[in-house]
């Protein structure tokens, strides 16, 4: 038997694994349900399994009922939806008072009220996803095609994670039938390919401009270790971003790109197929800590990658995807840990800032279930 708590014999193959898996998710998010009641999770330390309650503007705010309504389009149970409904309505309510929303409304949007439209058809979803593809249009800087990034005084910032944001103009594009939105979203993977992917593969976490100019001056560290080094989500951020470009454009560039990043991350792997927070954090790499988040996004972005391609081709992608969900579900599960209230462990959010180091992540729990979900057949894709 597996000593990883679902109790199922360990094969070479994550398909082997993949209903014991599906089962013990169900049984973890029916858990997590009575948990974290109304809270909007964003961290759980290592000692207390607890999540926190970040507040509704929060980037994170959309990944728990992301969560909720992947489940309900797998199982059709009611209670996922229930408890998944009524957050667009809160994130509306917060975008009319006193807020901090910025460029991450895709990540509160796309997984709330977008997928509660496509799944129900509610209008409500559908504007208000409408009215956040509006919002994060209006920071557009013309002069530098760039989406800047949060609300202080930088206003030449644009940072790599607006890579997954894009979804939510791509989408309302096709909705309303209004280019203005595709035409953005376009620019501004342009000037990711162009700006913050590098030759080999590695990525800018932050990018400045002048946003008078749009003169890119230079890259900054943000959440990597340096300017220069290879900080691990910023590249499932550019893999996953780039490979749902060219789903929605056709437009090859964005395809290679993501190629590009998908070779290099899963070239720096360590042995068990789980990033470090940053591939270049130091020569060897020798204690520095894990990022299962990054590990969980890069995954599922593998599968988009290798859905872009012949089957043949794409393999190899679905193959490395795989492997991490494997390791991930075996080595950083809470399987055996009902009282905890995450899933996965050894995310590290901001080693940098000195904060969210060795903790759990809503995002990483989210595109943990959201990859072995596509694994599972699932094609609602939001992101």
């Amino acid at each position: 038997m597996s000593g990883n708590g679902l109790g199922v014999v360990q094969g070479n193959s994550l398909e082997q694994e993949l209903p014991s898996i599906w089962q013990a998710l169900q049984e973890k998010v029916d858990r997590m349900i009575g948990q974290l009641g109304d809270k909007s999770p964003h961290v759980a330390p290592a000692d207390s399994g607890r999540y926190d309650d970040m507040r509704l503007d929060w980037w994170t705010a959309g990944f728990w009922p992301g969560i909720l309504w992947v489940m309900y389009d797998m199982t059709g149970k009611e209670h996922y939806k229930k408890a998944a409904w009524s957050w667009d309505e809160k994130f509306e309510r917060k975008s009319i008072a006193a807020n901090n929303f910025h460029h991450d409304v895709g990540f509160q949007y796309l997984p709330s009220a977008v997928i509660k439209y496509k799944l129900t058809g509610d209008d409500d979803g559908r504007r208000r996803g409408l009215a956040a593809a509006n919002f994060l249009a209006g920071r557009f800087n013309l002069a530098g095609n760039f989406l800047r990034a949060w609300n202080q005084d930088k206003t030449g910032w644009s940072i790599v994670d607006s890579a997954m944001n894009l979804s939510i103009l791509f989408w309302a594009a096709e909705e309303i039938q209004d280019p203005r939105f595709r035409q953005i979203a376009v620019a501004h993977a342009n000037t990711i390919v162009r700006h913050f992917i590098r030759a080999d593969g590695s990525v800018n976490h932050i990018v400045s401009f002048d946003p008078e100019t749009g003169e890119a001056i230079e890259s900054l560290g943000g959440q990597g270790a340096a300017p220069n080094s290879a900080w691990s989500r910023g590249a499932a951020w550019a893999l996953y971003g780039m490979a749902n470009a060219y789903r929605y454009t056709g437009d090859a560039a964005y395809l290679h790109a993501s190629q590009r990043v998908a070779h290099f991350f899963l070239a720096m792997l360590p042995d068990d197929y789980v990033a470090h927070w940053d591939f270049r954090a130091s020569e060897t790499l020798e204690g520095e800590p894990r990022d299962t988040s990054a590990a969980a996004c890069a995954a599922s972005g593998l599968l988009e990658l290798a859905n872009a391609l012949p089957k043949a081709h794409g393999r190899r992608y679905r193959e490395a995807a795989e492997r991490i969900l494997l390791s991930l579900t075996r080595n950083y599960g809470t399987w055996d840990r009902p009282e905890h209230e995450a899933i996965l462990l050894s995310g590290t959010g901001n080693k940098p800032a000195g904060t969210n180091v060795d903790v759990s992540l809503i995002y990483g729990d989210y595109y943990y279930v959201e990859a072995i979900a596509k694994l599972m057949g699932w094609n609602s894709r939001i992101f």
